[in-house]
């Protein structure tokens, strides 16, 4: 056996398992169109850049020839108003200033950055709140700490610009502001006004924003990763079921209404890769973000319409959840109306879709290791998945599973799948977190896990960033790209549409990039560019 197509069973849990059970080798391919893809196959690919090395050094360390600056950091104002770039950075979706007139300028646009979570240590320290005798509990006795965690998540739209020395915010009132944990936000979808979210048909403010996705018809998607914030975080008079939603931002309009979709149902969203079906519905697919969690896809009733943006602001409003089943290899809808399985526990769809890691489980949703980022392949369609780790299983190291929907149809409700890279010593990475795809099919990804000296991760050093060719000699090989300063997370690749500058954000550095007069070290986000840069991409 290959060595590669080895390591798509070794130390791989319960996507591989299937996989080997059934047959790698019937898996794949059966979905591809245009130029079949896999080891051996395409041109030879060789790194377009020297690769560097695992490092403990306390900086984003890239290759010889490219460099990075820092466009925004938390606590940076951002506008007149003096709202500020919030905390925890994450999802970087680059839109070119041009882009409602079909444009594709690469040197100037907006950005929508996701904010996670708050910091309350730091803020505590800023604040000289005594960390030692603090309390969540009593969050409401400290009007000032409530007020920093607010305004530190959510989300930020920011007007960029590319300058002779880089890339530089631009502060203006058009664009720039804030959605943070006091934003007043719409509900859409089946659960708008019912009993599952009780009663709620606006809700104030979005946390544990993680990644999320761009639409086809430019606005942001931005995922809420968590599920139980009153008991994380202790704010006051707080309803779970506000929150756990894929929220839509329009970057260019601020008088938009942000809003919250139900129909994409409630959980620990990851991310939403968004493409079409061949009859031209929108496809989302989505991860939770759990141990033993499963994957779902949501597919739109309408049609996209390419000619009228505003024909499309209501088009994630209305549809049907999936949740995959390894096993059969395929998708189960989550709906109420057919299923009585279904309807012996809930008491409509909206309770259904409030409640949709309960109901996936009923309708035979696989658990898998952390779902966490999918993306779509611009070669082939194809779907890659990250499956960060899962310790309760022993997996460490985790994967990432490559999809094929059937006949190359997203609206399809049946796929195959294979192991595209196991994490480990054997391909070098390890808990693969987001995903990115450059022109040519490589995919670019970055790593989640906490390494110390002496755990598991100790090999492993900082987080880093990796080029992996989804085609040619060097299928599923990793190249090391950058590696993060210590103690972060190297977070939401994405390039502009020329290829040459690299947006990264760099979320919870121990020490690097200091908070002013403090020794914390502030979440940004950064541009990386190079001399050769778009001559490879």
């Amino acid at each position: 056996m290959d060595r590669r197509l080895f390591l798509t069973y070794a130390g791989s849990t319960t996507a591989a398992l299937v996989a080997a059970s059934t047959g790698i080798g019937a898996l794949t391919g059966n979905a591809m169109t245009g130029n079949e893809q896999g080891p051996g196959k395409g041109k030879p690919m060789s790194a377009p850049f020297k690769p560097i090395q695992r490092t403990w050094e306390n900086d984003l360390v890239l290759p010889n020839g490219y460099k990075y600056n820092i466009i925004a950091s938390y606590g940076d104002e951002i506008n007149s108003k003096g709202e500020k770039f919030g905390d925890s950075a994450d999802l970087t979706l680059y839109f070119p200033i041009d882009s409602l007139k079909g444009g594709n300028n690469s040197e100037e646009g907006l950005i929508w950055v996701n904010h996670e979570f708050p910091e309350p240590a730091n803020y505590m320290k800023m604040l000289g709140i005594n960390e030692a005798t603090f309390k969540k509990e009593n969050l409401a006795n400290y009007p000032e700490l409530l007020k920093m965690e607010k305004e530190s998540v959510g989300g930020s739209v920011i007007h960029v610009k590319k300058e002779k020395d880089g890339w530089k915010l631009v502060k203006n009132d058009k664009y720039n502001r804030r959605v943070d944990g006091t934003t007043p936000i719409e509900l859409t979808g089946p659960a708008l006004g019912s009993k599952a979210v009780n009663g709620a048909t606006k809700v104030f403010g979005s946390l544990g924003n993680c990644s999320g996705g761009r639409t086809l018809w430019n606005t942001a998607l931005s995922c809420e990763e968590n599920t139980t914030y009153g008991s994380s975080y202790g704010w006051p008079n707080f309803d779970d079921t506000h929150y756990g939603w894929v929220v839509e931002v329009d970057p260019f309009d601020p008088t938009k209404p942000v809003r919250k979709h139900t129909a994409l149902g409630r959980f620990a969203h990851e991310n939403a890769a968004v493409g079409l079906t061949k009859d031209n519905r929108v496809v989302v697919y989505m991860g939770d973000d759990q141990k033993d969690e499963c994957f779902y896809k949501f597919i739109s009733k309408k049609i996209y319409n390419p000619s009228s943006r505003e024909a499309n602001f209501d088009i994630l409003e209305s549809g049907t959840l999936y949740v995959a089943n390894m096993e059969k290899q395929k998708w189960l809808p989550i709906d109420y109306a057919t299923n009585p399985n279904l309807q012996a526990k809930f008491k409509d769809q909206a309770d259904v879709l409030t409640n949709a890691r309960a109901a996936a489980r009923i309708v035979g949703g696989t658990l898998l290791d952390r779902p966490e980022d999918v993306e779509i392949s611009p070669r082939d369609g194809s779907v890659f998945l990250a499956l960060t780790n899962n310790s309760k299983h022993g997996n460490f190291h985790g994967q990432i599973v490559r999809y094929f929907p059937a006949d190359g149809d997203h609206g399809s409700e049946s796929f195959t799948f294979e192991v595209f890279v196991a994490g480990g010593q054997q391909s070098g990475i390890t808990c693969p977190d987001n995903l990115h795809f450059d022109k040519k099919g490589n995919l670019w990804v970055v790593e989640d896990y906490e390494a110390t000296e002496d755990n598991v991760y100790a090999a492993y050093k900082n987080c880093g960033v990796f080029l992996i060719p989804t085609d040619g000699k060097s299928y599923g090989e990793p190249f090391q790209f950058a590696s993060g300063p210590k103690g972060c997370e190297v977070t939401g690749p994405w390039l502009t549409a020329d290829e040459r500058t690299l947006f990264l954000d760099v979320q919870h550095p121990a020490t690097w990039n200091a908070y002013p007069g403090y020794d914390f070290g502030r979440s940004c986000l950064v541009a990386v560019q190079g001399g050769s840069f778009g001559k490879y991409f």
